[in-house]
C-alpha cells in the first residue's frame, strides 16, 4: 500500500501541475499546499447487497479535494451524473479514474468541474477500491487563479466546516454554492 500511495501521490502532483499549466499558471501552489501529511489514501469495501433497487454504497456527492485518483476492481458500481442521468463507469482494473474535486473547480474559477458521482452495490459480488485524495492543509486559502472570481476565497478548514454543517443541517453536502458571492 505504501508503494501504491507513493506512486499515486506523485501522479496527482503531476496531473495538478499539467492542469494548472493549461490555465497558464505554475504548479508550485499544489507542491507547496498539498503535502504528504495533508493527502490521504482510503480503501473502500462494498459488500454485496441482494436488494435489486440500486442501493448506494456511497451516496451521490462531489469530492472535497483538488484531485482524486481512484483504482477500482472489475466489479464496477461507480456512476457519474451526466445530463441529468447516471452513467456507469466501465471498470478497468488496469487503469485509474481521475476525478476533479471541488477545490480544483474553485481554484480554476469553474474551468474544471467537479462531477457528482456515487457508488451502487452489486447484488452478489464484493466491490473494492482505493482512492487517493490530493488535499491541502486546513490553513490553505483557496482562491481563483483568474479574475473576476466566481467564488469567494476560503480556507480548506472553512470549506470542511461548511460541509460538516451542511450534512448536519440538510443530510447532504451543499459544497461550492456556499461560496458564491
Amino acid at each position: 500500500m505504501e508503494a501504491f500511495a507513493t506512486k499515486v501521490a506523485s501522479l496527482a502532483q503531476k496531473l495538478a501541475g499539467i492542469l494548472a499549466e493549461k490555465l497558464g499558471h505554475k504548479s508550485s501552489f499544489f507542491q507547496e499546499s498539498c503535502l504528504p501529511s495533508t493527502c490521504y489514501l482510503r480503501l473502500n469495501r462494498y459488500p454485496p447487497c441482494p436488494i435489486p433497487l440500486g442501493i448506494y454504497g456511497i451516496m451521490p456527492h462531489t469530492d472535497s479535494d483538488f484531485i482524486t485518483i481512484l483504482h477500482q476492481d472489475q466489479v464496477g458500481g461507480l456512476r457519474l451524473a451526466k445530463d441529468g442521468k447516471w452513467v456507469s463507469v466501465k471498470p478497468n482494473p488496469d487503469a485509474f479514474f481521475i476525478n476533479i474535486g471541488d477545490l480544483f473547480q474553485a481554484w480554476s474559477n469553474g474551468f474544471y468541474t467537479s462531477v457528482e458521482h456515487c457508488v451502487v452495490t452489486h447484488p452478489t459480488k464484493e466491490r473494492l477500491s482505493a482512492a487517493y485524495f490530493l488535499c491541502p492543509s486546513n490553513e490553505t486559502v483557496i482562491e481563483s487563479c483568474s479574475k473576476p472570481s466566481v467564488y469567494t476565497k476560503f480556507s480548506f478548514r472553512e470549506y470542511r466546516q461548511k460541509v460538516q454543517e451542511d450534512v448536519r443541517l440538510y443530510g447532504y453536502k451543499v459544497g461550492l454554492p456556499r461560496f458564491l458571492p
